[in-house]
């Protein structure tokens, strides 16, 4: 490519979407520069020298459709994964990486040598067990109009990536899942699963407990029966607290029935 981007001193400001770190690398190749760094929402930077990114669907697009002839399906799926992770240097990570891979002569993906791509592989693996343990540390609670109801905070943003696996394992139930920390949820009304938001959402933070009056009657019961349960099954002798927190890492267990007093 002639005359690529070359690196400045300005920072480039964006709205904190995947389609707004895609519209930053439009900006940097059609400006001729790459930024320092990539912020958002951070205004103790605001008196560097700053270009503001209008996030476009157009410009988005295109880039994304041209990432397409030099990096693979799982190449690009991983880099919306890393993106979820939340973490502060990701974007400029995902930014570098991108326009790596557009001035590369070969695919970049499986360049580990290189400290971008080796920091979102690291990335995007951190991201995936924190979904894996999603999966398997959700309690469901029954509600009144008999819509299952949990609560989580995972450390990264995977609910998104979770709908799938959540709507084929329940599929003949209305369920929601609400991301405590993000203040969203998932909802499942048994057609599809979209993203919704609470105005006023009547559970215990702490705990993700729906209120009791918003509980099915016969759910209360339902959760003492689960844990007399589990404690019948346990073996007292063989209990391993050390290999149960790097099973089912400490900070699950507040939201887990069986770990409530």
């Amino acid at each position: 490519m002639k005359n690529p981007p070359k690196v400045t001193d300005i920072y480039f400001f964006y709205d904190g979407t995947f389609e707004g770190i895609l519209t930053c690398v439009f900006d940097a190749f059609e400006l001729k520069q790459i930024p320092k760094k990539i912020i958002f929402n951070n205004i103790s930077e605001l008196f560097f020298d700053i270009h503001k990114v209008e996030t476009d669907d157009m410009k988005s697009n295109r880039v994304w459709e041209g990432l397409k002839n030099k990096i693979s399906i799982s190449a690009l799926s991983m880099l919306y994964v890393c993106w979820l992770s939340e973490l502060q240097s990701v974007e400029m990570h995902i930014f570098n990486y991108i326009c790596k891979a557009f001035l590369a002569e070969k695919s970049i993906e499986v360049n580990f040598a290189d400290v971008d791509v080796l920091e979102l592989s690291k990335i995007y693996h951190k991201v995936k067990k924190e979904e894996e343990r999603i999966r398997q540390f959700v309690r469901f609670q029954k509600a009144k109009d008999d819509t299952y109801f949990a609560a989580i905070s995972p450390v990264h943003n995977v609910l998104p990536l979770s709908a799938d696996f959540f709507t084929d394992r329940f599929a003949d139930q209305k369920w929601v899942i609400y991301d405590i920390k993000r203040e969203y949820a998932l909802f499942y009304d048994l057609q599809k699963t979209e993203i919704i938001y609470f105005e006023d959402l009547r559970i215990d933070k702490q705990t993700g407990k729906l209120h009791k009056d918003l509980l099915a009657e016969d759910e209360f019961d339902f959760q003492i029966g689960w844990k007399e349960y589990l404690h019948s099954i346990s073996i007292k002798e063989r209990k391993n607290l050390k290999l149960q927190r790097q099973n089912m890492p400490k900070r699950f267990w507040k939201y887990l029935t069986e770990k409530q007093t």
